[in-house]
């Protein structure tokens, strides 16, 4: 048996794989393998520690469901937002939506947490443990069998709580000297002195823009109000849809002129909910740009759809050896 841990700023998911009820890489639509999955929103007071207690509580609590103990797990893949901060090379988190210390009091998360450990207590507890970006592991998860089989220059991106990205050039997943490479929801696509304060501490990067978590401040409405306001025709709701995509337009066109891409996966809450209005309109800002170098690319709604977060954690196990072969990243 197999754990998949799916760590989001909203909550925190684990699932359990019984061996053998892998989904195969040529299934036209990977059945639902898992035997049980629980999730609960993600701990944000106490120690830093009490994300990682959380994690291994509800992997307790799961086994047990399935009559089995923690021991008897073979493997468990940790997809995780990141960014990530090496510490005697295993992976802490230091995620502006669970860490409170790093924007401080206007974000209003209630902990002064700046960087919470992660990969070490749970190799600590678990045998086989490998931990990555979530956006990193759900490019792998729709590489293997979501909408991106078959492509070897391509991006996964969230449009969710945060904004996250993993990127794949000339069949090569790119992770980075620390497990950072696609963090560009942290890149800037207007100018920098916006009123928009994301949660790592820049003003007006993309995160702070779209994500999920900005729609209030930015429109006075939650993302499911105002997308849904706009589906229904509300000028004033397409109007803010329209901006909304024109800048997470301009972080996908940016990433295909310096990445060369040919195709995109998107997914997240945000988007998925809402992906029958926003999805033309992103696809209509790649093409206002420079021809030469976005003529062709697509932009597909996510294979895995609701699910991508624990296939992303079971496609950093799926392979047997690699599982049993797991260490602690190295940086480059």
């Amino acid at each position: 048996m197999k754990a998949c841990v799916d760590i989001g700023g909203t909550k925190v998911a684990v699932a359990l794989v019984r061996h053998g009820a892998e989904p195969t890489a040529d299934s036209s639509v990977p059945p639902p393998p898992f035997a049980i999955r629980m999730a609960e929103p993600t701990v944000k007071t106490g120690e830093p520690s009490a994300l990682a207690t959380q994690i291994l509580g509800l992997i307790d609590r799961a086994c047990a469901e399935v009559g089995a103990q923690r021991g008897d797990l073979r493997a468990t893949g940790v997809s995780s937002c990141g960014p990530f901060v090496l510490r005697d090379a295993c992976m802490e988190v230091a995620n502006p939506n669970i860490c409170g210390g790093l924007a401080g009091a206007p974000r209003g998360i209630a902990n002064a947490w700046t960087q919470i450990p992660l990969e070490r207590p749970l190799r600590d507890a678990l045998r086989h443990v490998r931990v990555a970006n979530d956006a990193v592991a759900a490019l792998q998860a729709e590489m293997r069998w979501g909408a991106l089989r078959g492509a070897t220059d391509c991006a996964y991106v969230t449009w969710s709580t945060g904004v996250g990205v993993g990127l794949c050039v000339d069949g090569r997943v790119l992770r980075g000297k620390n497990g950072n490479a696609g963090h560009a929801g942290h890149s800037f696509v207007v100018d920098g002195s916006a009123d928009a304060l994301c949660g790592c501490g820049n003003r007006g990067d993309v995160e702070s823009l779209v994500a999920g978590s900005a729609f209030e401040r930015r429109f006075g409405m939650s993302a499911r109000e105002l997308l849904q306001a706009a589906t229904g025709g509300d000028a004033s709701a397409l109007a803010a849809t329209d901006v909304l995509c024109a800048e997470m337009g301009r972080l996908l066109y940016n990433l295909t002129a310096t990445l060369d891409l040919q195709c995109f996966s998107l997914g997240g809450a945000v988007f998925l909910h809402h992906h029958d209005l926003l999805l033309p309109r992103l696809q209509r800002e790649m093409q206002r740009y420079f021809p030469a170098l976005t003529e062709g690319v697509e932009l597909r709604v996510a294979g895995l759809g609701a699910q991508v977060g624990d296939y992303a954690a079971l496609a950093l196990v799926a392979d047997e050896a690699e599982a049993a072969g797991s260490a602690p990243f190295t940086p480059a």
